[in-house]
């Protein structure tokens, strides 16, 4: 199984989800990352924010362009995969570079909060909230799969095969929801 699994992402309830990724800074980067279309369409989704309490979040995901060519999405997401799918929330609550919470789906929220550390890295929390049971079963090994890829790009690689790894998350991620 790969090492990518000892970054398990934290249960603290029954609908919410925490993971926690050492990044390399600075924080302005990570920003970035998260919150610029071009830089963000490298490891999740392409798409504008308004980064201002109310603001629209527009994303679209086409995971055929964080994937490596060839590899053959799950069933359910290949139209996603080929086509792409557009997707609008709303921010709820922004303090750059350091935190953004916004609606993802039609009721969850997720929230990034990034705190710099002594070394230059920087500490990004991700908590996926207000979820429900059949949600955590795609958005645990989703998220797991997207920060790995996250990593991956910051630290100037492309080793990361998205729907490898999410497939072998999803597994891993199954039976641990099932205990």
């Amino acid at each position: 199984m790969s090492t990518l699994l000892d970054k398990d992402g934290v249960l603290l309830d029954a609908s919410t989800i925490r993971f926690e990724r050492l990044l390399p800074g600075p924080i302005e980067r990570i920003w970035a990352y998260l919150t610029e279309s071009d830089k963000r369409k490298q490891w999740f989704a392409a798409g504008d924010y308004e980064l201002k309490s109310g603001g629209k979040a527009q994303l679209f995901f086409q995971h055929k362009n964080i994937s490596r060519p060839g590899t053959e999405p799950p069933e359910q997401f290949r139209k996603m995969h080929s086509e792409g799918h557009n997707w609008e929330g709303k921010i709820l609550e922004v303090d750059a570079p350091r935190f953004l919470k916004m609606t993802f789906g039609e009721h969850s929220e997720v929230t990034y909060e990034l705190t710099p550390q002594s070394n230059g890295e920087v500490l990004l929390t991700l908590t996926h909230a207000k979820l429900t049971a059949n949600d955590m079963k795609n958005v645990s090994p989703g998220w797991h799969a997207h920060l790995a890829v996250l990593a991956d790009r910051l630290n100037n690689r492309n080793d990361i095969d998205f729907w490898a790894l999410w497939q072998e998350l999803h597994k891993h991620y199954g039976e641990k929801l099932a205990k």
